[in-house]
């Protein structure tokens, strides 16, 4: 069973995104949060959860600031934003504080099932209107010059193998079956690539060693 939380102010959205997700029987939402900090509060209590769907504007602590605090503290907790924003502002926060994906609240039950298995998996599922335009961000960072990896970050080989993987558009599950590696091992990887670079998530990872830090 696959355990999610939804955090998002408006009851009857929360209750009705709920009700989406629950028409699958593997999926299994184990709390409401009518904003980040309760959200957080609910993990500090030990509700641990694989999955966060998440809103971006709530009072008290919104979206962005919440995915970053979590992934700083519960970094195997998955997150995708589901919201009414479609702008790159909101976009581009939402990556870089480290959600997995980004969908958009009229996303259609199936879809969503879609989307929390895809993230648990290492992918970074969209709504095909934010794909659009997380692509058009991309072709922008491609138009910078690309560095490689700083030497002071001290990655070893494998994890800079891992990481040109990653930057590739690889899942974890297909870098671990490229390098005959286990699924674990590929995620033990990603963490400390992560830390080392000090960043939160995929898309931050290659803005990062892209030279757009």
């Amino acid at each position: 069973m696959i355990t999610i939380g939804i955090a998002e102010d408006i009851r009857n959205l929360a209750e009705a995104l709920r009700d989406k997700v629950q028409l699958d029987p593997e999926l299994s939402v184990s709390w409401l949060a009518e904003n980040g900090e309760v959200a957080l509060q609910r993990l500090r209590a030990g509700e641990v959860v694989d999955l966060i769907l998440m809103d971006i504007r709530m009072p008290l602590k919104n979206g962005i600031a919440t995915t970053r605090e979590l992934k700083q503290n519960w970094p195997d907790v998955a997150v995708v934003m589901s919201t009414v924003f479609d702008d790159e502002d909101h976009i581009l926060e939402a990556i870089l504080a480290g959600a997995e994906g980004y969908l958009m609240k009229d996303t259609p039950p199936a879809r969503i099932h879609a989307a929390v298995r895809e993230a648990l998996s290492g992918g970074a599922p969209m709504s095909p209107l934010i794909a659009g335009k997380a692509l058009q961000l991309i072709r922008k960072n491609d138009a910078a010059p690309k560095t490689s990896v700083p030497e002071q970050y001290n990655l070893t080989p494998r994890e800079r193998e891992i990481l040109d993987l990653l930057i590739d558009g690889l899942s974890y599950q297909k870098i671990a079956d490229q390098l005959f590696i286990s699924y674990g091992t590929v995620r033990k990887h990603v963490e400390n690539i992560y830390r080392k670079l000090e960043v939160h998530g995929k898309v931050e990872a290659i803005h990062k060693v892209s030279g757009g830090q």
